[in-house]
């Protein structure tokens, strides 16, 4: 007998093995949903409204529109009303992040090399 490999069983009995690229998918919505953390599953070439889009970056939707007429998210508008992919708002995401990563490891490398940073004996502030 083979290794038991994990498998969805439909009521009629029907098994269907998981391969393991959706064995780890789920091993992280349940790690997501134990923290209490809210998980959507859906295929990357959903279509998402700005407002979704917005919402999914933490912007608003003023602001998505003009990185949208920027060019700087790809967008369909068939009518008066504009739509993403979700693929292209993750990857502009991504792009956005790595480049903030980057400003933000120049300023620290920038303030070490002028030694801009306090060097004293007095303790940090206390914070509430």
């Amino acid at each position: 007998m083979g290794a038991l490999r994990p498998a969805l069983v439909a009521a009629h009995g029907e098994v269907r093995e998981l391969p393991d690229a959706t064995l780890e998918a789920l091993r992280q919505v349940a790690t997501a949903l134990s923290r209490g953390l809210s998980v959507t599953v859906a295929p990357l070439s959903t279509m998402l409204t700005t407002q979704e889009a917005a919402d999914y970056l933490g912007i608003s939707r003023p602001t998505l529109v003009r990185i949208l007429e920027r060019g700087e998210i790809p967008m369909e508008k068939p009518g008066r009303h504009r739509f993403v992919q979700l693929k292209d708002v993750i990857e502009y995401k991504e792009r956005d992040d790595a480049y903030r990563r980057g400003v933000l490891k120049a300023l620290i490398e920038d303030a070490e090399s002028n030694d801009l940073y306090a060097k004293t004996d007095r303790p940090a502030p206390r914070t509430r």
